[in-house]
């Protein structure tokens, strides 16, 4: 059974971290015999600017459904950081 991980790569240079992240998970994850799968979820910054909102409003449930979420760095020019700080990250 796979250990279900849902991505959420974020802004700037979160998803270059994810990315890598990622690789040094598989790599674990190959050694110790843990399947790993991973659910891709595009809530940003340019999410937020893009339709108002950092996730949808199913988005918790969504994420409770993970065994693990990965996040990657959140922040914007332009996006205040309490709109992304309680639109994602402290919801």
């Amino acid at each position: 059974m796979a250990h279900e991980i849902g991505v959420i790569g974020g802004d700037g240079i979160g998803p270059e971290v994810v990315g890598a992240t990622r690789t040094v998970l598989d790599a674990l994850s190959e050694v110790h015999g843990i399947e790993l799968s991973y659910v891709e979820h595009d809530w940003s910054c340019r999410t937020y600017a893009e339709t108002g909102t950092m996730m949808p409003d199913d988005g918790l449930d969504t994420l409770a459904q993970h065994d693990a979420i990965l996040l990657g760095a959140v922040g914007w020019p332009g996006v205040p950081d309490h709109v992304s700080l309680w639109g994602l990250l402290i919801p």
